[in-house]
């Protein structure tokens, strides 16, 4: 855990649980993208950078998911790095509290305030093109979250965040967040039709060849849709809905699983609503959603 793995002239990964990408700028320069999942990770990256005497110059950020920015502050206060992330997810970079409060709907009780939904505080600016090093590409990857972006090197390598699964990770757990259904979708469309010398994914292996994977995290979107509407021919509300899923899954509900899955499955019915196969209506008070005949 915390390897450093070169896979181009100057670009690395460090593998461990969202790898982390490390890019040599000079002799002595470097950039990160991503930063890790808390202080510790932080900590890790810092012996890497001591090791090799490289100085961090910059942290550029995927998306605002805790363990991907949980590294940031320590890293920052500890070399003064500079730290981009694009869009919206700048915002939640520089205020994490928005994560759980955005999962849960409100304002997040104490077992959501914590390292894996909430990381520490950073400076953060907007991602932009002309802050990029020279040969590096910024590629929109929404879906799984607002503004995820990934990059392309200058060795030709695309780190691809969190746009997919490893088929492990999807065999366990069979449902992944997911912000935005039909982006997700487009992005994973775009992810099969692109080239290059090495795919990085965060959660799955690092790979030359994407696609069939890519289809794969398609596929079992279709399943989750199509399990919602087959569970919504009678009519639920959305909490008995939120059980059967998890039922369905063989889950365990606890209250990181419960706001993270609970938002992804809100996201599917806007999605499924949206497309016309399921629909919703108000009944003493309670929203029910059921499949359109």
């Amino acid at each position: 855990m915390y390897e450093l793995i070169q896979v181009a002239e100057n670009t690395y990964y460090i593998d461990c649980p969202a790898k982390i990408g490390l890019v040599r700028l000079n002799e002595r320069d470097v950039c990160l993208i991503d930063s890790g999942s808390d202080k510790e990770a932080g900590r890790k990256v810092r012996q890497i950078l001591d090791a090799n005497g490289w100085k961090l110059k910059t942290i550029y950020n995927t998306h605002s998911n805790a363990d991907h920015i949980g590294g940031n502050a320590y890293l920052q206060k500890q070399t003064g790095c500079a730290v981009y992330a694009p869009g919206i997810e700048c915002d939640f970079t520089n205020h994490p509290v928005l994560e759980p409060s955005f999962l849960y709907g409100g304002f997040p009780f104490k077992e959501l305030r914590h390292k894996f939904l909430m990381a520490k505080e950073c400076r953060a600016m907007e991602l932009n093109e002309t802050v990029m090093p020279e040969g590096f590409e910024i590629i929109p990857l929404p879906g799984h979250f607002f503004d995820m972006a990934g990059f392309r090197t200058s060795d030709d390598v695309v780190f691809l965040a969190d746009c997919l699964s490893s088929r492990e990770t999807i065999e366990k757990y069979q449902i992944g967040f997911t912000y935005d259904v039909a982006a997700y979708l487009d992005t994973l469309e775009k992810i099969k039709g692109l080239d290059a010398k090495l795919f990085v994914p965060a959660h799955a292996p690092a790979a030359k060849d994407i696609k069939e994977l890519a289809q794969y995290n398609i596929d079992q979107v279709h399943t989750i849709a199509h399990m919602i509407v087959e569970l919504c021919e009678t009519p639920l509300c959305f909490e008995d809905l939120l059980s059967k899923v998890f039922d369905h899954f063989g889950l365990q509900m606890n209250f990181e699983q419960y706001v993270l899955v609970g938002s992804t499955v809100r996201s599917y019915l806007s999605w499924l609503k949206d497309q016309n196969k399921i629909d919703a209506f108000f009944d003493g008070n309670n929203l029910y959603w059921h499949t359109k005949k």
